[in-house]
């Protein structure tokens, strides 16, 4: 019988449809494996659409069994799917203990925390929390086992961290390059988008700097800036603002280099070898982009709510010019080593395991 992977998210202002975006890209990993995935949603009016099984932003089908849960992002799973199940992901930043009780006798995996509510779960993922880049040995024995670096425990809690769990969609890995890309000298065609939500408004304080850039002639390249709520500010020649573009990460490619925020955008950026300048939504995702700067995976902007936007200016005039070339190209590099794009493939393993199979 095929077992039952439920896929337990949650969407809003806030989090956005990363993580809707991540637990389509597991489905296709489970289902890899023979599995049946379920996506279980609670949220806003874009978790509504996602409940029904419509994609929020294209309003396609999804293809996959979905079920609304409601407004509440601590709302219980119906006992009905609970008898299907075989194993839960639970995927949506705000943890709790009480969230993972009440989801046994379940195997529970959580996506994710830096709390202490996973040590009540059996598995963790940490692609980005604990650091990205660890090392292949030295291998320890834990009971008979031989056991990477990147793993540990918490309580009665397995702990994955680093790079290989980082999830990015299907269509990044059959568009990953098959040798590393030749970066231009400079970057004539940027892509800026803070995904599709945007609930800081960072794509209007991108507007506003991105169009003094343009006005003065400081850097003389053409922008596309998606911003899923508006823009206020006259047009600026060179710089296109749309609500959103179809298919996006199969257009990645097709520019010189991506501003965007910490989430499934910037990983599949990183994976496909197109440079990413990266601003962060808050202080969790500005140490998730520190790190991955630090690995050579792309350059931090910061935490673009609180951003300086002189300073911002300055070091993205730096970045996007001639001078910025050695720095896009180490990313270039280093990234895509950083992310092979095996993400999803390995977390459907650990759950498939872990759910017995």
């Amino acid at each position: 019988m095929s077992p039952l992977l439920v896929l337990r998210v949650h969407s809003d202002l806030r989090l956005g449809l990363g993580h809707v975006a991540r637990a389509l890209a597991l489905s296709e990993a489970w289902r890899a494996l023979g599995g049946t995935p379920l996506l279980a949603i609670s949220g806003d009016d874009r978790a509504r659409k996602v409940g029904a099984g419509i994609h929020p932003l294209t309003g396609e089908a999804l293809g996959i069994e979905c079920v609304d849960l409601g407004l509440s992002s601590g709302a219980v799973l119906p006992e009905a799917i609970k008898a299907r199940a075989a194993v839960v992901l639970l995927d949506q930043w705000d943890h709790t203990q009480a969230m993972i009780e009440s989801l046994r006798p379940l195997k529970v995996a959580v996506m994710e925390d830096d709390g202490d509510a996973h040590e009540g779960a059996d598995l963790l993922f940490q692609p980005f929390l604990e650091g990205l880049a660890w090392p292949a040995t030295p291998l320890r024995n834990e009971g008979g086992r031989k056991v990477k670096p990147c793993e540990t425990r918490r309580g009665g809690c397995r702990v994955l961290r680093g790079a290989p769990y980082v999830v990015v969609s299907p269509a990044a890995v059959k568009a990953r390059p098959k040798r590393e890309p030749l970066q231009p000298l400079a970057v004539h065609r940027l892509l800026v988008t803070f995904g599709g939500t945007d609930g800081p408004g960072l794509a209007q304080r991108a507007f506003d700097i991105l169009a003094e850039l343009l006005r003065t002639g400081a850097w003389s390249g053409t922008c596309t800036l998606l911003a899923p709520n508006g823009i206020q500010g006259a047009p600026v020649p060179g710089l296109r603002v749309e609500p959103s573009l179809p298919d996006l990460t199969g257009r990645i490619s097709s520019y010189d280099a991506i501003w965007c925020a910490a989430g499934v955008t910037l990983a599949e950026a990183v994976c496909l070898g197109v440079p990413a300048a990266a601003w962060a939504q808050n202080e969790r995702q500005g140490a998730m982009i520190s790190d991955l700067a630090q690995a050579g995976g792309c350059f931090s902007l910061g935490v673009g709510p609180e951003a300086d936007p002189r300073g911002v200016r300055e070091a993205l005039l730096h970045w996007l010019g001639p001078e910025g070339q050695d720095t896009r190209q180490e990313q270039t590099r280093d990234g895509m080593v950083l992310l092979d794009g095996l993400g999803a493939h390995r977390i459907a393993q650990e759950l498939w395991a872990l759910a017995g199979h």
